[in-house]
């Protein structure tokens, strides 16, 4: 599982022009699967997400989380995080989920956010969709549950 993760000031996800999705203060979750993903990666990525000490703190030191602060998240499905550009130029997508795998990863990722108190917002899995944001900062990290 991959999550890039952007401290926002405000973040929204419009599929045919309709907004589906948005939040003001918070993270934007850019989300991806990969074949081998289960239950554990899920859980180790919502704790990670919410406690991640990404805001400031009234000392303007990187102390607080999202649970802190009191944000909330726009998690946006996103299988081109497991696009292999090394080769030709052409990216492979051979390493992400198929989306009969993913989504239900995806859906149950969002649930488990939700379950920790946090506002989740999310896009459309699968469809097409334009993403707006303003990256707080600018602060983006990149996750990966590749060493569990």
């Amino acid at each position: 599982m991959r999550v890039v993760v952007q401290r926002v000031r405000r973040a929204q996800v419009r599929v045919q022009n309709q907004v589906v999705g948005e939040i003001g203060r918070g993270l934007l979750l850019l989300v991806g699967f990969t074949h081998d993903d289960a239950e554990p990666d899920l859980t180790y990525m919502v704790d990670k997400i919410t406690n991640l000490r990404v805001f400031e703190d009234p000392d303007g030191k990187m102390n607080d989380s999202l649970l802190d602060v009191g944000g909330g998240i726009l998690s946006i499905s996103q299988f081109t995080l497991y696009g292999d550009a090394r080769k030709g130029r052409r990216p492979n997508f051979m390493e992400a989920a198929r989306p009969e795998v993913a989504e239900p990863l995806y859906e149950r990722f969002n649930e488990l956010l939700r379950e920790t108190g946090m506002i989740v917002a999310t896009g459309v899995f699968g469809a097409m969709m334009d993403v707006e944001f303003i990256n707080e900062g600018p602060v983006t990290l990149c996750l990966d549950t590749d060493h569990l």
